[in-house]
């Protein structure tokens, strides 16, 4: 009789929750959102080669989804609602909702593009946020609040989201590089960035990459293969890589770290091929059941290798390292010419969440350093010097 009571008490919850939920999402849309002129004619007067080059044309602004209109002013603080969209994720500029099909793709990949209000485009650096499993484009930019940064140092942010139908719980494919998984992945990931670029004249030096756990592992395939088109990197709670090849392998990996030599595994995936380094922070928690912290340490073995800063037996190699101890994390950096190349920061009471962030979305963690402060901090001063990048062209032309 009690089990009984308890399943009728938990579907009613269930019932109440999901009505909550679609009234939260039904008033943010009558709330609707306020388009100035300026950027409504902005939006519109997209050149239409940019499309037909695969970017889906911007929708209405009647189409976007609605943010939470400003709060009235008065001395209560206003409590945000746990059930629709949060404010730090819309923040201030506009959310551009498209999908972009990469040449020789079979499925559309659909992004969210936020750009801060008031500024152009042109010359504008852009963050590209690879979300992990069990997550959106939504709840990531929630969860992150990468958008309130965005409008304060005047960055664009691009939210590539994988699709339910590639993999149910929305992971993407790091661990295979194989067409049409994490292959075909990285494909469509190099193809948008280029098409954004040239659609909206961002800055190609200041093209930057982060992800969280799976989207970490694959921004790091990508650091590897495509180095061209991004100037630096961060891996939040990701998987050392270049050892697994499957499903099993890659969970393998993320309980107990690489059984191969780090520097060998980036050896074999360079296969002879010039890399031009790569910037990289790598932040990690120490009470992670996900991802073992043993593969942080292992990420900045490869990634000291990938910025020959480590010679091919891993010894390190006229690095200057400082250690910095905070409230719970430490943070060693490894320099050349007294910038700060690889930055590993290790949050000991952190498990699989995004340290700083908002800890009421699935995720997120208010536990340590504002990750995402620390992620534009680093990202910042790096530029990307135009170089040959074939790799990245050949991923972009589909070739994998």
């Amino acid at each position: 009789m009690t089990k009984n009571l308890t399943k009728l008490w938990a579907g009613g919850m269930r019932r109440l929750l999901a009505i909550q939920s679609r009234t939260a999402r039904e008033a943010l849309r009558e709330a609707g959102r306020h388009v100035p002129d300026a950027q409504a004619m902005w939006r519109t007067a997209q050149p239409a080669a940019a499309h037909a080059a695969g970017v889906a044309a911007a929708p209405a602004a009647s189409e976007m989804p609605a943010r939470p209109a400003p709060a009235a002013r008065s001395g209560a603080p206003v409590r945000e609602s746990r059930v629709g969209p949060r404010a730090a994720a819309w923040a201030a500029g506009e959310w551009l909702r498209a999908e972009h099909l990469a040449k020789g793709a079979s499925r559309a990949l659909a992004y969210g593009l936020y750009v801060p209000p008031g500024q152009r485009t042109a010359g504008m650096p852009l963050v590209v946020m690879l979300h992990g499993c069990k997550q959106t484009m939504d709840s990531f930019a929630e969860g992150t609040r990468m958008n309130l940064l965005a409008d304060k140092h005047g960055f664009a942010v691009v939210y590539p989201e994988q699709s339910v139908h590639a993999h149910p719980h929305q992971c993407w494919h790091w661990y295979d590089a194989r067409q049409p998984a994490g292959g075909g992945e990285a494909v469509a990931i190099v193809s948008l960035v280029d098409a954004l670029v040239q659609e909206y004249g961002f800055d190609r030096s200041r093209v930057y990459l982060a992800g969280l756990s799976a989207g970490a592992g694959l921004a790091a395939l990508l650091a590897v293969s495509a180095p061209g088109r991004f100037a630096a990197v961060a891996l939040h709670s990701g998987p050392a890589f270049g050892e697994a090849r499957s499903g099993v392998s890659a969970l393998d990996v993320m309980r107990r770290g690489l059984h191969h030599d780090p520097v060998a595994l980036v050896e074999r995936e360079l296969a002879g091929h010039p890399h031009p380094g790569m910037p990289a922070l790598i932040v990690q928690g120490g009470a992670d059941a996900v991802v073992a912290p043993v593969n942080a340490e292992q990420l900045a073995t490869q990634f000291l290798r990938l910025n020959d800063l480590a010679d091919a037996n891993g010894v390190r190699k006229g690095v200057v390292s400082h250690e910095h101890d905070g409230d719970g994390y430490t943070v060693q950096d490894y320099g050349r010419d007294g910038a700060s190349v690889v930055r590993l920061c290790q949050v000991s009471a952190l498990d699989h969440a995004w340290s700083g962030g908002d800890d009421t979305v699935p995720f997120h963690s208010a536990t340590g350093p504002d990750a995402s402060a620390m992620i534009w901090d680093f990202f910042e001063p790096q530029r990307r010097d135009v170089i040959d990048d074939a790799w990245g062209d050949e991923l972009a032309a589909g070739a994998g």
